[in-house]
Order: structure tokens, then C-alpha cells, then sequence
């Protein structure tokens, strides 16, 4: 470079140019990054939806989104409201998919019989199925952003947006045809545009009405959020009156206005309720099943809930599976039962580092800088509420079910950055790097992740089981490794999940119907199997490995392990 050159790229002027121009294109580079955000995540999630056999939830809700297509039946998965299969039926019937008229099977049998058995092409139905999921996950992270906006500005948002982009449970469970991820976002975003209401609640709360009846629609649980929602819509309809000046002199007045907002937007949701069954089904066509226990105690509300009968039997049916014996398993520990810190230790285990300080700290930014402190009711008690849900009510299946804390507390971290310390800001920049790339190092194994504490993804299994690790998602790499490197070997196989491993082109016996000293060669089997996982009691998807634990272990003392495969099964050497 010459000395005039050298000065010119040093003057002054040249970087107030360059200042200038970012400045007028803010808009367009935000939205140039907030694309890019939403495009990988687009290209991780829809990589994974492609690779991953079906897990163990799946057929069931992939099975009833074709019969609400086909026959406009409510018969099957009672224990979940319709919307979030409508969403899934959405991406099926593209695949004009088949099923046996006349079919009466169970729900399980159900899902294997429309995946497998009825002539539909499984790899095509199941990413058909998971393909709107991932569109509306996409979606719910255009909420995080708006939200974490209205709180700290574009930087805010985007610093939410990352977290939220980069998250290995929402890319995990937001790329599979379930409601968890579903359910979470819709609560967020009735959250949010409560929030918004604070400037126009006869726009903002209708719209929130929606959004909690999309919430309630897909899983029930999704109505203990309404103690909260309720005094959080009157607070914004105090909010925004206030700040015009209306109704300063009567304060019941006031509260009444705001009384009836929230009784309107609790009635919006019923209503979504209501249309979402007659959807499916527009004379509500139902009997309730027999054999049903009756209700006692508190449970007895239920009847008095003003949905529709489908949805208040499918309430008694949850009911029935949370008063089974579940046999969990968490840091080494069997256990039957629920533990209350099971939740909250599952996120230690499967949050990025980066992500879990950078929650923290956004929570103390929301609680103690004066400004932010209204957002704290609309971002925080509904966290808290939720994750208190969660330790009380919930099986300990998995962090799926706490769906909504990456989402929420997303939101919160984007609060650090209204502190004004430029080390704040670098810091913040760094732990949102960090957690970025310990998502994508898992790539494309979300399932199973666990952050650098743990050991990564590859010692999830010594901490967690169920769909934090071992769903049965990798059938189908487990059959790619046996035809690459095992071909012709004698093989035997305890697989836990809802694929058909004959699909997949593996011939495999149980080497638990045989004595310990009839099996040898090639042993592939499932985390959850090996370490002592029981079979679903409602008689989810297992294929072998049952409740027969010993005989397992002393097949496995006995064997090699050789390989794993997609972090979640084994494959063993048998002499």
C-alpha cells in the first residue's frame, strides 16, 4: 500500500462514511442476521428430521393426524387435544397417506400400522409429519426476537434469537412431529402479546386469547398458566389506561376493565378449544371410553370445565397414566416415582453453559435494573410457574417438557445487555458464542446432548435416560453401521423405540428369549435397555429388553463393546 493509500484508509472521515452507512441500513442488516439465525437453524433441524428414525411419541400422533384426515375420528389419543396433531396432519397430507378401513388396533398399534404397515412410505410420511413443527418452531423464534426487542432494543433481540437458534433441546424436540415444542411456543407467545397490551390491549388481548387457546388446544397442562395470564392481562389493561390517563379518579373502575379483558381473552381461548375439536370432527362424535376410574378429590373439577367432553375424558385418561408406577432414572440413581429437582437437573445436564449463565444473569438484570422490572411478572412468574408445574405434576421423561425455559429465559438473557459497562456487553457476546458452538459440536445429534460439565453427548446416558438421550431415533443408523461393517454376522438386537427394524433392513433376534450361552456374534442395544430402562407401562414402543434387566446385563458383562452409534446404542462382541 502507498503512504496516500495508507492515509486515505486512515482518515477519519472514511470510517464517519462507513458509520453512516450502517447506520442507514440498521433494518436491513438486523433482518439480514435474523435470517441467517433462522436459516441454519432451518437447515440443522430439517438435516436431523431426515436422518432420525421415528421415536417413540411419534407414530402415535403421526397414526391419529391420518385418521383425523381420514375418517374425522377423536377415537384415538384422547389424552392430548387435536390441534397439535391438525398441525402434524398438515405436512401428512401431502403424502395422501394410507390406512386400513376399519382398523381398531391400540394407539401404538395404530402408529406402527400407518407408518409401516399400511403401504404409506415411512422415511416421506415421517419428515411430511415433522416438517410443519419445524416451521412453527421457526416461527416461535420471530417471537423470542419481537419479545426480547420490546425489552432491549434489535441487540436484545438477536442475542435472545441466538440463544434460541442454537438451543440443542429446541432444534432436538422442535424437529420431531410432538407437541412439546408446540405447547411451549404458544404460551410464549400468548405471553408476549399480553405483554404488548400494555399499549393496546383491545389489539394485543385478543390475539392473546388465540394464542392460549392454541396453547390449551395442543396440551392441556397449558391451563396453569391461566392464574397468571389472567393478572397479567388486568395489569396491562391498568397499564395502558393509566398511561392515558383514563379512569385515575376509580380505581375499581380500572380493575374491572381490566377483570373483563382477561374474562374475553380466557373466552377467545375456550373458543379455540371448542373449534380445533369440531375441526376434526364437526358433531362431536364420542363415547366415553369404558373402564374409565372415576374421579376423586380435586380431580372432580374437571366435569365443570366448559370444554368439550373429549377433552375432559382425555384429562381423566392423563390422570390415569400419572397414577402408574413409572420407573426413572437420573446421575446413576434407578428410582420409581418423580423426584421434585428432576426438572431443574435435567436442564443442568442438557443446556449449554453459555446459555445457562447468560440466563442467570439476564434474570438478575430483569429483577434489579428499575426500568425492566415490569417485564419481570410477564417473563419470570410464568417461567417459575411453569417449571413449578413441571416438579410437581410432570414424569421425569426428559427436559421435552420443559420446552419452554430456552424460550422464556431466552428472553430474559437479552436483558444484560441494557446494562451499560462495555465488559457486560463482551461478556455477554462470548457466553452466547460458547453455547453456540457447543450446539453445533453435537451436530446432528441433539437428542442426546449434554453440555461440556457432563461430558458431552456421549455420557448423557450416565446421567439421563428416555428422550434425554435413547428415543429410538437411530434404527436407521444402526442399520447403515451393520451393513458397512457387519455384513453377514449373526446379529441380535434389544431395541427400545417405535421403528420396525425390518424396514431398515436389519435381522436381528431377541437375545433375551434364549439362553445367555445360544447368542453370540453381534449384540447392538439401546442405552435405555442397558442401563435398566423398564418398557412403557401403557405398553409404549420396545422391542425386547422389557423389565428383563439381568438377563441383559449378564448378555453385556459377557460381551465387547465395539461401537456406539448415534449415542444412544452399543454394539457389542459376543464370543
Amino acid at each position: 500500500m502507498t503512504t496516500d493509500g495508507l492515509r486515505q484508509s486512515l482518515d477519519p472521515s472514511n470510517e464517519n462514511a462507513f458509520l453512516g452507512w450502517v447506520r442507514r441500513h440498521q433494518r436491513w442488516l438486523y433482518a439480514g442476521v435474523v435470517i441467517a439465525l433462522l436459516t441454519q437453524m432451518a437447515i440443522v433441524m430439517i438435516t436431523t428430521a431426515v436422518e432420525q428414525s421415528p421415536t417413540i411419541d411419534e407414530p402415535v400422533y403421526v397414526g391419529t393426524a391420518v385418521v383425523y384426515l381420514e375418517e374425522h375420528s377423536l377415537r384415538y389419543n384422547p389424552e392430548h387435544p387435536p390441534l397439535g396433531k391438525l398441525i402434524i396432519a398438515a405436512g401428512v397430507a401431502f403424502t395422501d397417506p394410507k390406512i386400513t378401513p376399519g382398523f381398531a388396533g391400540h394407539e401404538w398399534e395404530l402408529g406402527k400400522h400407518v407408518v409401516y404397515e399400511a403401504g404409506n412410505d415411512p422415511d416421506r410420511l415421517m419428515l411430511f409429519a415433522r416438517l410443519p413443527v419445524i416451521l412453527l418452531t421457526l416461527l416461535f423464534g420471530l417471537v423470542v426476537f419481537a419479545f426480547a426487542s420490546d425489552l432491549a432494543g434489535r441487540a436484545g433481540g438477536l442475542l435472545a434469537l441466538t440463544l434460541f437458534t442454537f438451543s440443542p433441546d429446541v432444534i432436538a424436540h422442535g424437529s420431531l412431529a410432538t407437541l412439546d415444542v408446540p405447547v411451549a411456543g404458544f404460551l410464549l407467545t400468548s405471553v408476549w402479546l399480553v405483554w404488548r397490551a400494555r399499549r393496546r390491549p383491545g389489539l394485543y388481548l385478543p390475539l392473546a386469547g388465540l394464542a392460549l387457546g392454541a396453547a390449551t388446544a395442543t396440551k392441556v397442562l397449558s391451563l396453569v398458566a391461566v392464574p397468571v395470564l389472567i393478572p397479567l392481562a388486568v395489569l396491562s389493561v391498568w397499564h395502558a389506561r393509566r398511561a392515558r390517563g383514563l379512569d385515575l379518579k376509580s380505581p375499581a373502575l380500572l380493575i374491572g376493565r381490566g377483570v373483563l379483558a382477561g374474562t374475553g381473552m380466557a373466552v377467545i381461548a375456550i373458543a379455540v378449544v371448542w373449534v380445533s375439536y369440531l375441526v376434526v370432527d364437526p358433531s362431536l362424535h364420542w363415547e366415553t371410553p369404558s373402564g374409565m376410574q372415576p374421579l376423586h378429590g380435586m380431580r372432580t373439577l374437571v366435569d365443570w370445565l366448559p370444554f368439550p367432553r373429549p377433552l375432559r375424558d382425555g384429562m381423566r385418561f392423563q390422570f390415569e397414566l400419572e397414577d402408574h408406577v413409572w420407573h426413572n432414572f437420573l446421575f446413576g440413581r434407578h428410582y420409581t416415582g418423580s423426584l421434585w429437582y428432576y426438572g431443574p437437573a435435567a436442564l443442568l445436564v442438557k443446556t449449554p453453559l453459555g446459555a445457562l449463565a447468560i440466563w442467570l444473569a439476564g434474570a438478575a438484570v430483569l429483577l434489579s435494573v428499575r426500568r425492566l422490572r415490569p417485564a419481570a411478572p410477564y417473563v419470570l412468574v410464568p417461567t417459575a410457574l411453569l417449571m413449578a408445574t413441571a416438579m410437581v405434576i410432570v414424569r421425569d421423561n426428559g427436559v421435552r417438557y420443559l420446552a419452554f425455559a430456552p424460550m422464556f429465559l431466552a428472553v430474559a438473557a437479552a436483558a444484560v445487555l441494557v446494562v451499560r459497562r462495555w465488559w457486560v456487553k463482551v461478556a455477554a457476546v462470548v457466553v452466547v458464542a460458547f453455547a453456540a458452538v457447543s450446539s453445533l459440536m453435537t451436530f446432528p445429534y441433539y437428542l442426546p446432548y449434554s453440555n461440556e460439565a457432563f461430558g458431552g453427548p456421549e455420557n448423557t446416558h450416565r446421567y439421563l435416560l428416555d428422550s434425554n438421550v435413547d428415543w429410538g431415533q437411530d434404527l436407521g443408523r444402526l442399520a447403515d453401521r451393520l451393513k458397512q461393517d457387519y455384513a453377514g454376522e449373526w446379529t441380535w438386537l434389544v431395541y427400545q423405540g417405535s421403528g420396525l427394524p425390518s424396514y431398515y433392513g436389519i435381522d436381528a433376534a431377541d437375545p433375551l428369549t434364549v439362553p445367555a450361552d445360544q447368542v453370540h456374534g453381534v449384540l447392538a442395544v439401546s442405552d435405555s435397555a442397558v442401563l435398566g430402562a423398564f418398557a412403557d407401562p401403557m405398553g409404549g414402543g420396545g422391542t425386547g429388553g422389557g423389565g428383563a434387566t439381568g438377563d441383559l446385563d449378564a448378555l453385556i458383562a459377557g460381551s465387547t463393546p465395539i461401537e456406539r452409534v448415534g449415542h444412544s446404542m452399543t454394539i457389542y462382541r459376543r464370543p
